[in-house]
């Protein structure tokens, strides 16, 4: 009984008239006046500051002001951070075909690679899949093709030529011509007489990207100069420059030899290529 007599008196306050008074704190006069229950007060209240919370979740999720919010990224942020990952697999993408452009260059200079069977445009095919061989006996209409080819490739050379005629090159060495460039014969070099210990010079500015001792070829040096242009010196007895050595047009990078089975002599052999082809020193050099 006491309990709920609690609980109507608890009601009858909460809903329970009062008179608020705004009045002159000298005169007394009244000035405004209204009624009003502790519920609706309440009720005010509450229905006040539902809208504020609204009001700034509105404003902060709607204007730029969501920005300063901790753990909230810009939409600037997000759309650099997506451009950033969008370059940066592009890099990648970049650097494995660099890569792989310049080992298929690598394995054809030192030997390691059929020559007559490389095609630089096969190098970015190999990124996706693998090429095989056949055995078979080439056809009539796969001599066409090779003859079609050929042609091409030599159109090509010349188009080279001129592509690396603004470079200043310098002779790698002095000395008289024993074999030139014979691309049908598959020699894509021009091989100069020299004595062993001669020093073998960079043509231009560079970077060595193969400084090795190969059986055919004994110690080879190849120096990327830019603009897919490659020098390659052959049958050294030693080599001065180490691999991702920086060199200078002139400078000493290797000294000549007898070295590898299929020397024939002392002397260098010196080969130049420009977008995975090789084109013919004579073209560029005086070696007299």
């Amino acid at each position: 009984m006491r309990k709920k007599q609690k609980s109507t008196t608890f009601l009858e306050n909460l809903y329970k008239e009062y008179k608020v008074v705004i009045s002159n704190d000298k005169t007394f006069e009244e000035r405004l006046s209204f009624k009003a229950t502790k519920a609706g007060v309440f009720l005010i209240g509450t229905i006040f500051t539902a809208a504020l919370i609204v009001l700034t979740i509105g404003l902060i999720f709607f204007t730029q002001l969501k920005e300063y919010v901790p753990g909230y990224s810009s939409l600037e942020l997000l759309k650099t951070s997506k451009e950033l990952s969008f370059k940066t697999d592009s890099i990648e993408k970049m650097i494995a075909l660099n890569n792989q452009y310049y080992n298929s260059i690598k394995k054809v200079l030192i030997g390691e690679l059929d020559t007559i069977a490389f095609n630089r445009d096969s190098i970015l095919s190999e990124i996706n899949s693998e090429l095989f061989s056949s055995e078979l006996s080439p056809s009539s209409e796969d001599s066409l093709l090779r003859k079609y080819i050929e042609e091409e490739d030599m159109f090509n050379l010349t188009k080279n030529q001129l592509l690396i005629q603004n470079k200043i090159l310098f002779q790698p060495v002095l000395g008289e011509i024993t074999q030139n460039f014979n691309y049908k014969e598959n020699h894509f070099a021009i091989d100069i007489a020299v004595d062993t210990g001669t020093p073998v010079k960079a043509i231009s500015d560079g970077r060595v990207v193969l400084s090795e001792w190969t059986m055919e070829t004994g110690y080879v040096i190849i120096v990327d100069h830019g603009d897919m242009l490659l020098s390659a010196y052959k049958h050294n007895s030693s080599l001065v420059k180490k691999q991702n050595e920086l060199v200078t047009a002139g400078e000493v990078i290797a000294l000549s030899g007898n070295q590898g089975t299929l020397t024939t002599g002392p002397h260098l052999h010196f080969e130049l290529w420009k977008n995975g082809a090789p084109i013919d020193p004579g073209q560029f050099f005086n070696f007299k």
